[in-house]
């Protein structure tokens, strides 16, 4: 049995470890900072109207404005990280501090807020895998509980209390940066959630609040599972699924991937396009998700 003296000198060495890791984090912060600043600048204001944008109580801005894709986003020279998404360091603990507050807007579907332990959420198990059933196809997800666990118990609550079951996928994207199907708000605007917010997970957590990074785009790969949400930490119900690489700032948190199957359908209803024949807008091929079922 060890004994006290090497318990601290345990504990001395993992504390250690820890500093290290974020001395070494905050340098990389550092000198992305600076590389970026002049980018950062360009792409500010393009960040404001990014694509995956929920109006959730915000009548100054409709959906069709809101739904612009920022310009210079096709460059992938513009890309942050190396264009991809950021190396995700695991939490030191098994459970993490969630609080699900009132987002000030009533719900568009009634619904009771996440529980949690004592104001925690496991970390584990690492992944939940969901049937999605639509009435155009399967859209089976494997959820990611280790990287956003305060989203997954959201989406996990919703799911159990039938919060998704009949309603639309309101939005399609199609533009040659971006290809997304958005779900998640029964009120079938984008303006509707259910009545609380949280806040954002991975990839932006990753990031210093602030850091010229969080407003660069990077790549969403084909197969992604994220939140919609209208600025930071406004996360509720509305989510998108990426069907083509696409490029975002990397402010929207990522809970989960899609499996084949949903790949398959999410395909079929990108390749009818969009009802009023541009690139953002209602599906052609109207989708209604039918169940949201934990397996």
């Amino acid at each position: 049995m060890p004994t006290n003296e090497q318990r601290r000198a345990t504990a001395k060495r993992k504390l250690e470890r820890q500093l290290e890791r974020r001395a070494h984090k905050a340098r990389r912060r550092r000198l992305i900072t600076i590389a970026s600043s002049i980018a950062a600048a360009v792409l500010l204001v393009a960040a404001g109207v990014f694509a995956v944008y929920q109006t959730t109580g915000d009548s100054d801005d409709t959906p069709s404005t809101a739904a612009s894709t920022p310009p210079g986003i096709d460059d992938p020279d513009a890309a942050g990280h190396d264009g991809e998404l950021p190396p995700f360091t695991p939490y030191d603990t098994s459970a993490v501090n969630c609080s699900y507050p009132s987002s000030g807007a009533p719900a568009a579907k009634k619904v009771d807020p996440p529980k949690t332990h004592d104001g925690t959420v496991p970390t584990e198990p690492a992944t939940v895998s969901v049937s999605m059933m639509t009435d155009q196809g399967p859209v089976g997800l494997l959820l990611d509980q280790a990287k956003s666990p305060c989203t997954v118990n959201s989406f996990a609550s919703l799911a159990h209390q039938g919060y998704f079951d009949g309603t639309t996928c309101h939005r399609l994207t199609t533009s040659p940066s971006l290809g997304v199907l958005q779900c998640g708000d029964p009120a079938g605007t984008g303006e509707g959630g259910p009545g609380y917010s949280f806040a954002d997970e991975y990839p932006a957590n990753a990031y210093e609040p602030g850091d010229p990074a969080l407003s660069r785009p990077i790549t969403y790969p084909r197969g992604t599972l994220a939140m919609a949400n209208s600025g930071p930490d406004t996360n509720g119900s509305q989510f998108f699924l990426v069907y083509r690489d696409s490029q975002l700032p990397p402010n929207y948190t990522v809970f989960g991937t899609i499996q084949e199957d949903g790949l398959q359908t999410l395909d079929k209803i990108a390749d009818a396009g969009v009802a009023d024949g541009t690139d953002d807008g209602a599906p052609a091929t109207p989708v209604t998700i039918e169940s949201v079922l934990l397996d």
